[in-house]
């Protein structure tokens, strides 16, 4: 006999509210954890790939461990050092990058940049405030890392949790199907490949374009000669993933500090408009149709809500769980629109449906291959899983994985 669905509300109420509760109160301890899921995640296909090769499982994570941890210490070596140089040059020089502005427009445009005019006093205060507030900022923001927790611990705690997760994410993964109610089992694996389709075209699609337009655009604006240009390749890199978002801030950036400092030689300031018109054109037609998708079901918007909100109570660890959790509820919400759509409520008493007359609506999970209308679920059911959670891979579940 079936437990009824309000007792099934009540269970799977609690369990959200337990979840939600050690969130609030163990963000910080758990913010370790939650990095190294993270990265085993977006790791996991790579390792796929090499145990396809003939590598084992544990020697694919060796692998990928090897170069990770070299890759680490060049980072740690070269870049992070000069960019946080170049960040705290930048604040600094501000006001003389405003100065250069104001008599700029004062040659230029005289009667509007006079020594009483607003624009020449605005200008001269946000420079001031740009290099008062900005090394602050920068300041504030990495002594609260520090507060949050050492991070000493968290340059060692992160890599061992990801190691281990990757090396036993494929059973992991089919321990949790086995925990699946079972009459419900079809019905979650089937949003759990949804939800692992956003993630993968998110997460790994829009984090690989992310990280190899970030690249470029530093190291393109470092070949050009021009000031600052790791922090403001890094910035357009971070912000790939609002379209056009991530070059219209860091091209305006980049032109902005390319006028000043080549005044005179208009194509160096060509070249670094060419380096944007370039790297849009590369992923608009090139790194995000291969590496993301048409569509991967999940709206900026909705992204920056849940980053907002998420961010605001749980912290940093919030914001870290934001997309997934966005994720999951766009597909819970697209696939609660399409079970209305098959129902009588939407319907009506007639079953009146969008096709032919007389022909009825089948909701997905129905309309799968196998299944039908009058089709139970049944303990057999084992629907072709995904690699995300709540989704068993049954070729890759034994132990020697």
């Amino acid at each position: 006999m079936a437990l009824p669905v309000r007792e099934q509300f009540k269970y799977w109420g609690a369990a959200a509210a337990v979840f939600v509760l050690v969130l609030y109160l163990l963000g910080d301890v758990i913010l370790p954890f939650v990095l190294g899921a993270a990265v085993a995640y977006f790791l996991d296909p790579v390792a796929d790939k090499l145990e396809e090769l003939g590598f084992s499982r544990a020697a694919a994570t060796a692998i990928i461990t090897i170069f990770a941890v070299l890759i680490f210490v060049l980072a740690a070596l070269l870049v992070v050092p000069t960019l946080v140089n170049q960040a705290v040059d930048l604040f600094n020089i501000a006001p003389e990058v405003f100065q250069n502005l104001r008599n700029f427009i004062s040659e230029r445009f005289p009667t509007i940049a006079d020594n009483e005019s607003t624009l020449r006093q605005t200008l001269d205060s946000l420079g001031q405030t740009i290099r008062d507030r900005g090394g602050e900022l920068l300041n504030t923001v990495l002594t609260s890392a520090r507060s949050l927790i050492n991070v000493a611990l968290l340059l060692v705690i992160v890599p061992v949790v990801s190691v281990y997760l990757l090396l036993d994410w494929d059973r992991m993964v089919a321990r949790i199907d086995e925990l699946l109610p079972r009459e419900h089992a079809p019905t979650i694996r089937h949003l759990a490949r949804d939800v692992d389709h956003t993630l993968a075209g998110f997460i790994r699609g829009m984090g690989s374009v992310c990280l190899i337009l970030g690249t470029y655009y530093a190291l393109a604006l470092w070949l050009v000669g021009l000031n600052f240009g790791l922090v403001v390749g890094v910035v357009a890199g971070v912000l790939t993933f609002i379209p056009y978002v991530g070059a219209i801030v860091g091209g305006a950036l980049a032109i902005g500090l390319a006028v000043f400092q080549f005044w005179g030689e208009w194509w160096w300031i060509a070249s670094v408009a060419g380096i944007f018109f370039l790297g849009q054109f590369v992923e608009g037609n090139f790194l995000t149709p291969k590496l993301v998708g048409s569509s991967v079901g999940l709206h900026p918007v909705w992204l920056l809500l849940a980053l907002s909100v998420f961010g605001a109570l749980f912290g940093f660890v919030g914001m870290l769980l934001a997309v997934p959790v966005a994720a999951a509820l766009g597909v819970i919400a697209r696939f609660g629109v399409a079970q209305y759509k098959s129902s009588l409520l939407y319907r009506g008493t007639e079953g009146v449906s969008d096709g032919p007359p007389g022909q009825p609506v089948e909701s997905p999970i129905d309309s799968a291959p196998g299944r039908g209308p009058d089709h139970a679920p049944s303990p057999t059911d084992t629907p072709g899983p995904a690699h995300g959670p709540g989704a068993a891979d049954p070729a890759r579940t034994g132990d020697g994985h």
